[in-house]
């Protein structure tokens, strides 16, 4: 062992294709940079299962990613993608001293993370981020998950994760955070960022702005995202009469979508579950206020409001908007090099 290199395994269902990628998953590729930075001794390996689509071994700010291509495919194709994880993995307990391994969601990366770190020996732990702390996980039947391998986002997953498996996971780490504030004319009243999907409920933002209109008439606002929910929002938008209100933005860097919450007063995140959402973490780290209707954290965090209900949403947004003495500041949080240290803590405490 004192001859290996020592490395530390993350298995994720997808990773940033290149340095210049900034758009896929970017909590979790400032997650792995900051590893990098912060314990060069250790090589950092993430394994990405689907995505990018093409199978390869590059390197990342540092860290090596081996990408095996499974674009989401099943059958057959999902048991040969199982089967070449499984051969690198071996490949790497024979050729690295492995510290441990972190497997992102609870699904088929702690499916696989779990079966080789226990037949290893390897210290194992399964960081839930939030669909998968649902009752309709059925990883967690096939997986018997213990108490002392789990990791929640949020509070508010570790409380979910316990009601739906009668399992609480033993330690909470949120996600943290590298935002910059500049200070930036806030010239965007309403900002919503995100897929385009059912679960965001991009539908409720809409609505909310067309009510907003009716004593804000000149109210300025964006959408930021792709999805397949586009064309019914656009549909929506023109019902609304709203097009000259909403400016639609499609996908965006990371840095650009930053630069807009800048820019913005109040973050709407219509959607009706999340973890702990960066996006919201994000905006008000730039100092913007967010309205939501979930809670992450079990103490209150300034500037980001809890509403129950569409009307309550837009009752929050107009009291900020038509305040003239509302305060944008921004609110301060653990730094993503933090967070990475409080994971590897976790490892190295009993290495």
């Amino acid at each position: 062992m004192q001859n290996k290199q020592k490395a530390f395994v993350i298995l994720s269902p997808g990773f940033a294709a290149s340095e210049t990628d900034t758009s896929c998953l970017p909590m979790q590729q400032s997650f792995v940079k900051n590893l990098s930075i912060l314990y060069p001794a250790i090589e950092i390996i993430v394994l990405s299962f689907q995505y990018p689509f093409q199978k390869h071994t590059y390197k990342w700010f540092g860290a090596t990613v081996i990408s095996f291509g499974g674009k989401n495919k099943s059958g057959v194709s999902k048991l040969f993608l199982r089967r070449q994880i499984n051969k690198v993995l071996q490949k790497l307990k024979a050729q690295k001293d492995i510290v441990g391994i972190l497997s992102f969601w609870l699904g088929e990366c702690a499916s696989i993370g779990k079966k080789f770190a226990t037949q290893s020996g390897i210290r194992h732990y399964c960081w839930l981020f939030g669909q998968d702390a649902r009752e309709s996980n059925s990883y967690v039947k096939h997986l018997y998950p213990a108490s002392d391998e789990m990791i929640a986002l949020s509070e508010f997953l570790q409380d979910e994760f316990e009601r739906n498996h009668g399992i609480r996971p033993f330690a909470v780490v949120p996600p943290g955070i590298e935002t910059v504030v500049n200070e930036t004319p806030r010239d965007i009243d309403l900002l919503a960022v995100g897929s385009l999907i059912p679960l965001k409920q991009f539908e409720i933002f809409v609505e909310s702005v067309a009510a907003i209109k009716q004593k804000m008439p000149a109210i300025k606002t964006m959408l930021v995202g792709e999805g397949p929910e586009k064309n019914e929002l656009i549909n929506l938008i023109d019902i609304h009469r709203i097009k000259k209100n909403i400016g639609l933005v499609g996908k965006i860097g990371h840095k650009e979508a930053i630069s807009l919450m800048q820019r913005a007063k109040v973050l709407l995140h219509p959607s009706s579950y999340e973890g702990y959402s960066g996006v919201c973490q994000e905006a008000l780290s730039c100092g913007t206020h967010v309205i939501s209707f979930c809670r992450a954290m079990n103490k209150n965090i300034s500037q980001w409001h809890i509403v129950k209900s569409k009307n309550e949403m837009v009752e929050k947004a107009l009291m900020l908007l038509l305040n003239q003495s509302t305060k944008y500041e921004s609110t301060v949080f653990p730094s993503m090099s933090t967070i990475a240290k409080q994971m590897m803590d976790l490892y190295l405490s009993e290495v």
